[in-house]
């Protein structure tokens, strides 16, 4: 992997999150964890809807080519099949600020970052266990378990779907963060 990939895959998830974040600070007379979607802080019509579509778009394209030099990585078809599942969920990622909420394909594009990126991940991990590294592969089914679990009492307890989309934007980012050190800084 190019050393730019690198640094792409580690600034790509804190773009994201920062953009969220600031996006949460400048709504926060109506924006609620509790009751709202991550996406109603770039929905249409909304007059800083680019702080959080911005910095998403940028996060997606950075984690694309981090994603395609890891891809270059992956030993053996299953890890390689996970990672490009995980691509695809990164193309999700950029619809859903392409397409933010208010628009036409804006649920699809949402529910496919989610699920392909977890999928992905679930499958690139599995991948790496086989290709030798068991812990790195059962540390990613009991952080897939972990998300699935909480994803689903957050989606029954809360009105909104924010503690759900951040329990799966966090797992993914920590199993991101965890594969880059298990195979690069290790």
């Amino acid at each position: 992997m190019r050393k730019n990939q690198l640094w792409a895959g580690i600034a790509s998830p804190i773009i994201a999150l920062s953009g969220i974040a600031v996006a949460i600070i400048i709504n926060r007379s109506w924006w609620s964890l509790t009751d709202n979607a991550i996406s109603d802080l770039g929905k249409v019509g909304l007059p800083h809807s680019w702080v959080m579509n911005v910095p998403l778009l940028i996060s997606a394209i950075l984690a694309i080519y981090y994603a395609l030099g890891l891809l270059k990585e992956m030993k053996n078809p299953v890890s390689k099949l996970g990672v490009l599942v995980f691509i695809l969920g990164l193309f999700f990622l950029a619809g859903i600020a392409i397409f933010p909420e208010g628009t036409g394909p804006h649920y699809e594009v949402s529910w496919g970052f989610f699920l392909a990126g977890s999928i992905g991940f679930l499958i690139a991990g599995v991948g790496i266990g086989f290709e030798g590294d068991k812990k790195f592969g059962i540390f990613t089914v009991i952080v897939f378990t972990i998300e699935a679990v909480l994803t689903k009492w957050a989606f029954n307890t809360f009105r909104g779907v924010a503690i759900a989309e951040f329990i799966g934007i966090l797992t993914i980012a920590i199993w991101h963060y965890t594969l880059l050190w298990n195979m690069f800084f290790k």
